[in-house]
C-alpha cells in the first residue's frame, strides 16, 4: 500500500469515527433542546460558543487532558462536529409547521406516529444539512490531527512543510480537498433520497 493510500485510509477512519460519535450525541442533544424551551437559549448559546473555538486550539487542549494520538484527535473532532449537527437538529424540529402537527393529531395519530411520520421527515433536510457541514469541517480539521500524532493526510502536509517537500504538501492538500468534495457530493445525494422517501411518508 502506498504512503498516500495509508494516510488516506487513516484520515477516513479518523473522520468517520468522529462523525459517528458526533451524530450519536448531536442529534439527541439537538432534539432535547428543541423540546425543552426553558434551556433552549442557554443550550444553543453554549453550542454556538463552542463553534467559534479554533480547531487547532481544541486539538491543543486535548494534549494535557488525554495525551496525543488517535483517541485525543477523535475527541477533538467530535467536539467540533457536534455543534452544527445539534444546532440544525434543533432548527429543523422547531421549523416544522405547527399546522402540520395539529393536522396529524386531528387524524388520530399518536405522539410517536406524529414524530416518525410528520415531524422528523419534515426536519430531515435541515438536520442533514448540519451533518454535511460537520462532515466537511471534520475532514478539513482532521489534517490538524497530525500535530498531535493523530495521523491522516495532515502528516503529508506537515512533513511537506517541514522538509520543503512541495510535491508531498500538494499531494496531501489535494487529497483532503478531493475527500471533502466527495463527502459533500455523496451526502447531498443521500439527502435528496431521504427527502424523497421521508417526504412521501410524511405526506
Amino acid at each position: 500500500m502506498s504512503d498516500l493510500a495509508v494516510h488516506l485510509r487513516d484520515h477516513i477512519v479518523l473522520s468517520a469515527v468522529a462523525l459517528a460519535i458526533a451524530l450519536v450525541v448531536g442529534v439527541p442533544a439537538g432534539a432535547w433542546i428543541a423540546r425543552t424551551p426553558r434551556i433552549s437559549e442557554l443550550g444553543l448559546g453554549a453550542i454556538g460558543a463552542a463553534r467559534v473555538i479554533p480547531s487547532l486550539a481544541v486539538l491543543a487542549l486535548m494534549i494535557p487532558l488525554i495525551g496525543i494520538g488517535f483517541a485525543p484527535s477523535v475527541v477533538a473532532l467530535v467536539l467540533l462536529a457536534i455543534p452544527p449537527i445539534a444546532i440544525n437538529t434543533d432548527l429543523g424540529l422547531r421549523s416544522v409547521p405547527k399546522a402540520a402537527l395539529d393536522a396529524a393529531a386531528g387524524l388520530g395519530m399518536s405522539e410517536r406516529q406524529i414524530r416518525s411520520r410528520v415531524e422528523w421527515p419534515l426536519a430531515v433536510p435541515v438536520v442533514f444539512s448540519g451533518v454535511r457541514t460537520a462532515s466537511v469541517e471534520v475532514i478539513s480539521s482532521a489534517t490538524l490531527a497530525a500535530f498531535i500524532g493523530g495521523g491522516g493526510l495532515g502528516e503529508l502536509i506537515v512533513n511537506g512543510l517541514a522538509n520543503n517537500d512541495v510535491p508531498s504538501l500538494l499531494e496531501g492538500a489535494a487529497a483532503v480537498g478531493a475527500l471533502a468534495l466527495l463527502a459533500e457530493t455523496s451526502l447531498g445525494l443521500i439527502e435528496r433520497r431521504l427527502r424523497g422517501r421521508w417526504g412521501s411518508q410524511g405526506g
